[in-house]
């Protein structure tokens, strides 16, 4: 039976209505939040609940005045090997989601390797992307044990599937059964790769490591650094493996929040039957071709080519937002294709 983490100094498990209760007093005490709170399960299986902060009456509004159209929205979080509750608003991007958590708990953004939502556990379906639900509870995993590994390369492909965090840390989103990595029972799912033979890897998106180990030579031996997730005591001794099948996939009929790299957030419907079919397929040729899974690249190319004509003019879209990826052909072309299957049904 998983444990729940308990609240500091307070004894409520996580996310219980005790410890709402207990965060929205604060709250209230603090002089009250207009707006929504987006409540969720710390990863017990509670239902999610949105709740209003009561507020004072608005003071009517001058002629000319545009109505506000949609309240603050509030998130709220836990350390996922155990904290308080807190509650965080106003980011539009994930690096200032992290700098928002990171206050709450007084420690570095730096410290934060990657966030999973409605769960507490290292699970690489829950994994923090490009959006959250307004109803999700968002866990913070920090940085735990440095451990150094060496591998030696025994094959073309060492059976790892690279993410990153969107702030600069790649990190193992799966590991390939019967690979050579799989067989180092010390590498887990969730490890931030911080250095590569000493070679610091800290800023490298994740299509930048992958290539690294893909170019690494055939029989020689290299040192992996490592840093897992702090882990909750429930969580000690586990290697969790991803499955292939709904990956990052959130319950339908709800509002997300959209994170961008560059612009503001927006709170849009959740992707039709066409967009959640035609990323996860992108999704899937990102892994085979590059190495990596990553559901927000995998939307943005579909946004970019779900109404272009032919694949010149798909190119020519990838290029004007993706162009630091350089995409192979061959991929763009499966790609293009990918799309147009999902299209036709």
């Amino acid at each position: 039976m998983n444990k729940i983490p308990l609240l500091r100094g307070v004894g409520y498990p996580a996310g219980s209505q005790e410890s709402r209760k207990s965060a929205e007093s604060r709250q209230m005490q603090d002089g009250g939040s207009a707006g929504l709170l987006a409540t969720g399960p710390a990863g017990a299986g509670e239902e999610a609940v949105r709740e209003a902060v009561p507020s004072a009456p608005p003071l009517p509004s001058s002629p000319g005045t545009p109505a506000r159209t949609r309240p603050r929205l509030v998130f709220h979080t836990q350390l996922a090997h155990g904290s308080h509750t807190g509650t965080i608003h106003g980011f539009t991007n994930v690096k200032e989601l992290y700098v928002k958590i990171a206050e709450v708990f007084l420690i570095s953004a730096s410290e934060i390797l990657f966030c999973t939502l409605n769960t507490h556990k290292a699970d690489m379906q829950k994994l923090l992307g490009g959006q959250i639900g307004l109803e999700d509870f968002i866990f913070a995993h920090v940085r735990g044990e440095t451990k150094e590994v060496e591998v030696t390369k025994t094959e073309e492909a060492l059976g790892l599937t690279i993410t990153d965090n969107g702030a600069g840390y790649a990190f193992i989103k799966r590991i390939k059964e019967g690979s050579t990595i799989d067989k180092l029972k010390t590498v887990c799912v969730g490890d931030h790769i911080e250095a590569i033979n000493e070679c610091s890897i800290v800023g490298c998106r994740h299509y930048e490591v992958a290539k690294m180990l893909k170019e690494l030579p055939r029989g020689a031996p290299f040192t992996l650094r490592l840093v897992e997730p702090k882990k909750a005591f429930d969580m000690i001794g586990q290697r969790t493996k991803a499955p292939k099948s709904g990956e990052g996939k959130m319950t339908s009929g709800r509002e997300t929040l959209r994170l961008r790299t560059t612009g503001a957030a927006t709170v849009q419907e959740e992707p039709d039957e066409f967009e959640e079919r035609a990323v996860k397929t992108v999704d899937d040729l990102l892994e085979s071709y590059m190495g990596i899974r990553d559901l927000e690249l995998a939307a943005t190319i579909v946004e970019a080519g779900k109404d272009k004509k032919n694949p010149d003019d798909f190119a020519q879209a990838l290029d004007s937002v993706l162009g630091d990826f350089a995409f192979p052909d061959v991929l763009l072309l499966d790609v293009w294709s990918a799309i147009g299957d999902v299209k036709s049904g």
